[in-house]
């Protein structure tokens, strides 16, 4: 089995005092948040950062300390066993329009119930569910 890993973001911003997190569709069909694989030597934060500017097309937005929440499958891919773990963190985008790249098929910002029915995968959509708290906590 081949060991892969990938980092992404949560992203959100704030539209008129209420919270929306992004989701892109991708080629196959779900919707995720932005990530992707780990280069080099990267801390799995360049990982991430890298992922939203590249795939998103946003600049402007910060990682939030203080989450890291990771998910894991597993899944064939060129005769290949892969098993991937993906670490999602939590950033604040102060940009209001995203660029897809051509990974992704549609984006769309959706609030958090609507983000939550949205998701396909279980892994992800309970990150969600402990970021929207964690945001909560902070006062975001």
């Amino acid at each position: 089995m081949i060991e892969a890993t990938s980092a992404g973001a949560i992203l959100f911003r704030d539209t008129r005092g209420k919270r929306e997190y992004l989701l892109l569709k991708s080629r196959p069909g779900d919707w995720e948040f932005p990530k992707g694989g780990v280069e080099g030597d990267e801390e799995l934060q360049q990982t991430a950062i890298r992922e939203v500017e590249e795939e998103a097309g946003i600049e402007d937005f910060r990682l939030l300390d203080g989450f890291r929440e990771d998910y894991d499958y597993v899944f064939e891919a060129s005769g290949n066993t892969i098993h991937k773990t993906v670490h999602l963190f939590i950033a604040q985008s102060f940009e209001t329009s995203a660029e897809l790249s051509n990974e992704h098929r549609d984006h769309q910002w959706r609030d958090y119930e609507q983000a939550i029915n949205t998701i396909t995968q279980d892994g992800p959509r309970e990150i969600l569910e402990d970021a929207d708290d964690f945001l909560d906590e902070k006062g975001y």
